[in-house]
């Protein structure tokens, strides 16, 4: 492999002649850079990106944070951010936490250490403390996606989670639902709390009472998903239609159903928040209210890279994204 030296021989230069062409570090004429960039393509000469930006403080590699990389939601986000980072000249640097805090907190030192030059997060820590620490451990520009964390002020890519869960929950009572379910996630994290917010909104709206006994948690996970339906579903007068408040907790809703003998939508109406790119050929067809997931990731890196060029204006700004809601065959009209 050629190196500085080889180059600088080639093009009959010193070699800070060389690397003051490479890494643009100071003025040489006309001439000298044309010899230099001519020894560089007749070598194959390339520099050592990583190297140099760790010599000069910065890279231009964006960090991604996710809690789950197996979920189709996160991994959407992630082809998106990957997609975008590349057309702007920046490479991408994934860590999955397994929404793990501590090992969140690693990867937030690991990438500080890589010195990239901004971070993009969807954070899953909710411990006791764990905002202080994940605030002390970011010194770029971030960008917060999917939630929020009181304590830590980002500017934030998000879905309008109330309008989404909103809209979902007044289809199911257009349908002649009057006892919904919902499975949530933990409503510590901010995302799973306005998804709750926008049920009960809706109730209100038109005039449904709340019942606490029709709301259970599933972690956003599958297996907790499951239990967490299989109890609504054991309940003595159970719902006659369930809000899924992810894709995971939808494939545990309907595992439950399968589980307990009941079909859907004959038995119950199922209806969800997050599309799955092969909703279309699950039986039946899923009901649910879509997300704009490369718009996230696009708008997510569009906002860093407007920090890292000083474009954007102080304070943190928040984008907030519309859902789509999707009309398809798990949702009936009661009395059918």
């Amino acid at each position: 492999m050629a190196t500085l030296r080889d180059v600088a021989s080639r093009a009959g230069v010193s070699i800070g002649s060389v690397s003051a062409v490479v890494n643009h570090s100071a003025q040489v004429s006309p001439a000298m850079q044309a010899k230099v960039i001519a020894a560089i393509e007749e070598l194959g000469y390339a520099t050592d990106a990583i190297a140099r930006g760790l010599k000069m403080g910065k890279t231009r590699t964006i960090g991604l944070i996710l809690p789950d990389i197996t979920n189709p939601h996160f991994a959407g986000i992630a082809r998106a951010v990957e997609m975008a980072c590349d057309a702007a000249g920046y490479m991408l640097m994934l860590c999955n936490t397994a929404d793990d805090p501590d090992k969140e907190l690693r990867h937030l030192r690991l990438l500080h250490m890589q010195r990239v030059a901004g971070l993009i997060l969807v954070l899953g820590g909710i411990e006791p403390g764990h905002v202080e620490a994940i605030r002390k451990a970011i010194a770029v520009p971030a960008v917060l996606v999917d939630r929020v964390m009181r304590g830590l002020s980002f500017d934030s890519v998000l879905l309008d989670n109330r309008k989404a869960s909103r809209e979902v929950v007044e289809y199911l009572i257009q349908c002649g639902h009057r006892r919904i379910g919902v499975v949530a996630g933990d409503p510590r994290i901010s995302l799973s709390a306005d998804r709750l917010a926008g049920y009960r909104q809706a109730l209100r709206k038109h005039g449904i009472a709340f019942d606490p006994g029709l709301v259970v948690f599933g972690d956003f996970r599958v297996e907790p998903a499951f239990h967490a339906a299989i109890k609504l579903l054991r309940c003595r007068h159970r719902p006659t239609a369930i809000l899924s408040t992810s894709n995971h907790t939808t494939i545990g809703i309907m595992n439950a159903l399968a589980g307990e003998g009941l079909n859907c939508p004959r038995d119950i109406s199922v209806a969800g928040i997050d599309d799955f790119e092969w909703s279309g050929a699950f039986e039946p067809r899923l009901t649910t209210a879509a997300q704009p997931i490369a718009e996230i990731g696009t708008k997510a890196v569009e906002l860093l890279l407007g920090r890292l060029s000083h474009t954007v204006g102080d304070g943190p700004r928040r984008i907030l994204l519309q859902p789509r809601l999707v009309l398809r065959d798990s949702c009936k009209q009661m009395g059918e």
